[in-house]
């Protein structure tokens, strides 16, 4: 009978589609485990095919090249190193599934489905995959391993059938997004499974940006009182050794290292930052473009860029009008200087001159109004997307979530970009990040220590400074009031009633409601950004563009 296993987690960044690529990131795992005398290596949720792979999984030539690659990878298995234990999407009987593989021997030893498929929020696997049934552990050298996968951890019923079945230790393969406060949900999760069976539990996630999820890896080992004896980084890729001993009362795990979880502004900041960086890299994009204004949000957004990819790769430009501060102008060049980035300067003042000249016929009899305030804006977006075309590097958009929320920005002017690293942020929580930022470096970025944003930028008012001497909040609530407001309306789905009960005035309340909810055409025309929150703009929140709803005053 084993008496002693060495099981190595894997927490590893795949991308989508890199089937290839992805099982040579697991073999250089697998030869690192080996190394260290494993005896399994435990991977994520479809690690072979990028998680998650909506629709492409669903061409018959993708399926096929994963099968084919999963059975090359399978023959490795016949030296002396450690089977792998492996997330793939897997084809049987005319049905596909989300599927965890042994690969032991030179053979798939054993397979098992994903009984529990999420379907809400951002998941949608009903429409992807086929329901397994409930499994029965699987017998890995006189080890019965409870194989979960996902969201079969999230409810009793999976670890209870395993538990049931003779499982002697549960075993879950993960592709969980990062959202904020998601770590101690996750884990209080997995302690009530570990605690219920009474079973070690070895939990390993994914890490690394997809579009707009981020995953934040912190994978980790329970014991079977649900204590926590391993805890692997957060945003990065680690192959992490655990040391495995049968006693009187079943398996148990020797402590390991354990690093911080993801949690606070140090996990939004490290989210937004991993975002950014794998959305260029598995672009192939060469770097990044950023409208420099001088105002906050541009600034946290060069931050990020240049923690995220290097100040090498970040180009900045500010683009004055006849309306733009010299403290404007000073504090760009100042920011641009901390972060060591590139900053040119392309007025858009003749621009707005040939677009007055152009459509001064068509306005006769017309007053100035947010007309000419869009053209600036406009000007700007065609400005940035030619030096785009002209250089392949993509456009970061700087809108936050405020103004995404109730429509305060310009369509195809500073909604123009490739991605958006504030499009989950709100205002409030951009003056935090800056003010973390700027007391502190995380290990994984490339950006300099101290101060990031200068400081002149978090104290003074916003502005869009598209007229003399305009404010934010000219036209909108102050953004404590605003985004508390829409927290409760956007995350916590509450009534107008339930709202005003916490304190705030009626008719601003319903003046917010009616904005965020006209403003659906613009988000949808936005481009993708990094998921924080529990209910990002994207496929978390599916509100119908034509929607003439506004409720009771």
């Amino acid at each position: 009978m084993t008496n002693s296993l060495k099981i190595a987690l894997a927490q590893l960044n795949p991308t989508v589609g890199d089937i290839v690529g992805n099982l040579e990131r697991l073999r250089r795992a697998r030869a690192e485990a080996a190394e260290a005398g494993a005896d399994l290596v435990v991977a994520s949720e479809l690690v072979v095919s990028g998680y998650p792979p909506e629709d492409l999984i669903l061409r018959p030539i993708v399926q096929e090249t994963v099968e084919r690659e999963i059975g090359a990878l399978a023959a490795e298995t016949t030296d002396d190193g450690p089977a792998i234990l492996v997330g793939t999407p897997w084809r049987e009987d005319g049905k596909l599934y989300n599927a965890a593989l042994l690969l032991d021997g030179g053979e798939i030893a054993a397979v098992r489905f994903k009984h529990d498929l999420p379907n809400y929020g951002v998941f949608d696997e009903k429409r992807i995959f086929d329901a397994g049934p409930l499994p029965g552990p699987v017998n890995f050298r006189d080890v019965r391993l409870g194989v979960m996968v996902c969201e079969d951890m999230w409810t009793e019923e999976v670890a209870e059938c395993l538990q049931e079945s003779g499982a002697e230790m549960l075993v879950v393969l993960n592709g969980s997004p990062f959202e904020k406060d998601k770590w101690d949900t996750r884990l209080n999760l997995a302690v009530a499974r570990a605690t219920e069976c009474n079973l070690p539990l070895v939990y390993v996630n994914q890490v690394g940006g997809q579009d707009e999820l981020v995953f934040d890896g912190a994978s980790f080992v329970l014991g079977s009182t649900g204590s926590l004896q391993v805890q692997c980084p957060a945003w990065r890729e680690s192959v992490a050794m655990t040391e495995w001993f049968r006693g009187r009362d079943g398996w148990q795990c020797a402590d390991h290292e354990k690093h911080p979880p993801p949690e606070g502004d140090s996990s939004i900041y490290g989210a937004m930052v991993l975002g950014l960086k794998d959305y260029v890299e598995k672009s192939g994009f060469p770097g990044v473009i950023i409208g420099l204004s001088g105002g906050i949000d541009s600034a946290l957004t060069a931050a990020v860029a240049v923690d995220a990819i290097g100040p090498e790769r970040v180009r900045c430009v500010m683009m004055p009008s006849p309306y733009t501060s010299q403290e404007s102008l000073d504090d760009a060049e100042e920011a641009a200087r901390l972060l060591g980035v590139r900053l040119d300067s392309i007025p858009i003042e003749p621009a707005m001159g040939a677009f007055d000249a152009m459509l001064a016929e068509a306005f006769d009899g017309s007053e100035a109004d947010t007309t000419e305030e869009n053209i600036q804006a406009r000007s700007r977006g065609l400005a940035l997307m030619a030096l785009s075309n002209k250089t392949g590097a993509m456009v970061v958009s700087t809108g936050n979530k405020s103004e995404m929320s109730v429509g305060y920005a310009t369509l195809y002017g500073d909604m123009c970009g490739g991605y958006s690293v504030l499009k989950d942020v709100y205002k409030t929580k951009v003056f935090e990040l800056c003010h973390w930022r700027n007391e502190n470096r995380p290990e994984t970025v490339q950006g300099p220590d101290g101060r990031v944003v200068p400081e002149n930028i978090i104290v003074k008012p916003p502005t869009a400074e598209l007229k003399h001497g305009q404010k934010d909040e000219d036209t909108l609530p102050p953004y404590d009031d605003l985004d508390a407001i829409l927290t409760c309306l956007n995350e916590q789905d509450l009534s107008i009633d339930d709202v005003v009960a916490q304190g705030y005035d009626r008719e601003l309340v319903l003046r917010v409601w009616r904005m965020l909810l006209g403003a659906e055409y613009k988000r949808r025309q936005a481009p993708p950004g990094v998921k924080i929150t529990g209910r990002s703009f994207g496929r978390d929140r599916r509100y119908p563009i034509v929607n003439s709803f506004r409720g009771k005053a």
